[in-house]
C-alpha cells in the first residue's frame, strides 16, 4: 500500500512540475537574439581591453582565444539567422534563388522557428558560460601594463591590422623576451609552421616592429634561404637584410641578434646544421632564431613548441569579411547586401585567407550596389564550374597551389583569362599598373599576357601580391545549322 501510495504522489508531482513549466513562457526569438547581442557586446569589450595590454601567462592567452572563437561564432550564427529567417518571411524572389541555387554550406532550416531559436539558444548558452570564467582573467588584466600606444582600431580599420593572430603574436613575444637563467651558449629557436599565404611572414613582421622586441636586441636581421653555395655561407651576415638595430647601444651591452630565417623550399638537415652553425658564429649568447616554413619537418629543430598557423575558421572569415566590406557602416541597414555577402564570402570556399578577403571585399565597396553584386555572385558560380572540369579543383583552392586559374569576365562571360604565378614583392619593388578587379570587371580591354596586381598590403611587411595575366580573344560559338524545305530538297 505505502509502494502504491508513494508511486501516486510521485506521478502527481511530476505532472505539477510538467504543468508549472508548461505554463512558463518560453523565449522568443527575439529575446534570445537581443540577449545574444548584449553578451557578444560584452566579449568584445574584454577582448579589446585585453588587446591593449601586455599579456604575459599563456593560459590566460588560451582563454582569450576561446572567448574570440565563441564571439566569431556567436555573430556569425547572429547574422545568418537573422538575414534568412528575413528571407523566408519576405519570400523574396531573388534571395529565395540564391538561396536555392547555391551549393555551399548553408544553415538547414526544417521548420519555421524551433531550429532557430534553439541553435541561438546554444550559442547563447556557449558564450554565456564563458563569460563568468573570465570574470578573474578582467581583474588580473589590470595588472599587465597597457601597450603605449594602439595605433589601429580594430572594428573600425579591419584593414590596417592584423586579424586574428593576437593570441600567436603574444606567445612569439613572450619567447623572444625570455631570458635563459644561466645564458645557455645554444641559441633558442622557434619553428613558425604553415600553409603559404596564411601570414607567416605578417606575423614575424608585427613582432619585430613591437617596441619591447626591438629594445631587447640590438639587431634583428632577416634571411631568405632558397639555398647557397659554400662559400655564400662565410659572408651570411652580409647577405642578411637588415630590419632594425639599436640606436642605443648602451641598453644591450650583450649585443643580441634577433635572426629571421624564412625558408622559400624544403631543407635536409645536413644544410640546416651548416646554417645553424653559420648563424651561431655570427651571434652573441642571449641570441634567438625564427624560422618560418611550409615544411613541418623544420618542427624538430626548434628548442620550444613550435607555432603551427591555420588559415581563418568560416566564423573568423564571415567577421573579417564582413568588416572588410561594410566599414563603419551599419550593415542591417543593406539587408539584401548583407545576405548576397553572406553568400559570395560562401563561395570563396577553401582556404580561408586573408589576401581572398581582401581581394573580394575591396570590389564589392568600391561598387556598393545590389546590381553589382548581384552579378559578382553569378560570376563566382560559373567560375567555380570552369576549374573543376578542367583542373579538378575549385578557383579558391588553387592559388595556394600556384595552379593556372581560370576565370570568365563579368562584362563578356564568352571570354576566358587564365590567372597564373601568383609571387609576391617587397614594398619598395615596383607593381603593375593594371589591377586585378580591373581585369575581372572588363574595364581593362587588353589581351595576351601580361602581369596584374592582386592586392597591395596595408600592414607590415606590406607586400605586393601580382599574378600573370592571360586573355584570349572571344570565344566563337558555331552557328545553328538551320533547316528548310525547298521543292522538296533539304538545306543548311
Amino acid at each position: 500500500m505505502e509502494i502504491l501510495i508513494s508511486a501516486v504522489i510521485g506521478e502527481l508531482v511530476t505532472r505539477s512540475i510538467n504543468f508549472i513549466i508548461s505554463k512558463i513562457p518560453r523565449p522568443t526569438r527575439v529575446d534570445v537574439e537581443d540577449r545574444l547581442r548584449r553578451v557578444l557586446l560584452r566579449a568584445r569589450i574584454i577582448l579589446d581591453e585585453a588587446m591593449g595590454r601586455h599579456i604575459t601567462n599563456q593560459a590566460m592567452l588560451l582563454q582569450l582565444s576561446m572567448v574570440r572563437d565563441a564571439m566569431y561564432r556567436g555573430y556569425y550564427m547572429l547574422d545568418t539567422f537573422s538575414y534568412q529567417s528575413r528571407n523566408e518571411d519576405r519570400k523574396d524572389k531573388v534571395m529565395t534563388h540564391l538561396s536555392s541555387s547555391s551549393q555551399v554550406h548553408s544553415v538547414n532550416f526544417s521548420s519555421r522557428n524551433t531550429p532557430i531559436l534553439k541553435q541561438l539558444q546554444e550559442t547563447l548558452d556557449d558564450l554565456t558560460s564563458l563569460i563568468p570564467d573570465v570574470q578573474e582573467l578582467v581583474v588580473f588584466l589590470t595588472s599587465y601594463p597597457r601597450m603605449s600606444r594602439q595605433p589601429y582600431s580594430m572594428h573600425l580599420q579591419l584593414a590596417n591590422c592584423m586579424f586574428g593572430r593576437q593570441m600567436e603574436a603574444h606567445l612569439v613575444i613572450n619567447f623572444l623576451l625570455h631570458v635563459q637563467p644561466h645564458s645557455a651558449e645554444e641559441l633558442e629557436i622557434l619553428p613558425i609552421v604553415g600553409p603559404s599565404y596564411v601570414g607567416k611572414s605578417t606575423l614575424v613582421a608585427h613582432v619585430c616592429k613591437d617596441e619591447r622586441v626591438c629594445a631587447h636586441f640590438s639587431e634583428i636581421l632577416f634571411f631568405h634561404f632558397q639555398g647557397f653555395k659554400d662559400e655564400e655561407l662565410a659572408t651570411f651576415k652580409d647577405e642578411c637584410e637588415l630590419k632594425h638595430q639599436n640606436r642605443v647601444s648602451e641598453s644591450n651591452s650583450e649585443g643580441r641578434l634577433l635572426v629571421i630565417i624564412e625558408l622559400i623550399g624544403d631543407l635536409n638537415e645536413e644544410i640546416w646544421n651548416r646554417l645553424y652553425s653559420t648563424s651561431k658564429r655570427y651571434a652573441p649568447r642571449g641570441s634567438k632564431i625564427i624560422v618560418t616554413s611550409r615544411f613541418d619537418n623544420i618542427v624538430k629543430y626548434g628548442t620550444t613548441q613550435a607555432l603551427t598557423l591555420k588559415f581563418l575558421s568560416h566564423e573568423a572569415y564571415w567577421y573579417f569579411f564582413k568588416t572588410l566590406t561594410f566599414g563603419s557602416m551599419y550593415p542591417d541597414m543593406h539587408p539584401k547586401l548583407m545576405r548576397l555577402a553572406m553568400e559570395i564570402a560562401k563561395m570563396m570556399g577553401q582556404p580561408r585567407c586573408h589576401l581572398g578577403a581582401n581581394i573580394n571585399a575591396h570590389l564589392l565597396k568600391d561598387n556598393f550596389d545590389v546590381q553589382f553584386w548581384f552579378e559578382f555572385l553569378a560570376f563566382l558560380r560559373q567560375s567555380h564550374q570552369k576549374p573543376a572540369s578542367r583542373f579538378g579543383e575549385h578557383p579558391p583552392d588553387l592559388p595556394n597551389q600556384n595552379i593556372p586559374i581560370l576565370f570568365g569576365r563579368m562584362s563578356t562571360l564568352s571570354e576566358d583569362i587564365m590567372f597564373y604565378n601568383r609571387c609576391q614583392h617587397p614594398s619598395e619593388g615596383e607593381v603593375p599598373k593594371i589591377k586585378f578587379q580591373d581585369v575581372v570587371c572588363g574595364s581593362v580591354k587588353t589581351h595576351g599576357k601580361f602581369e596584374v596586381l592582386a592586392w597591395r598590403s596595408r600592414i607590415p611587411p606590406y607586400h605586393s601580391y601580382t599574378y600573370t595575366c592571360e586573355i584570349g580573344g572571344l570565344k566563337t560559338r558555331p552557328l545553328k545549322r538551320k533547316r528548310s524545305m525547298k521543292n522538296g530538297a533539304v538545306h543548311f
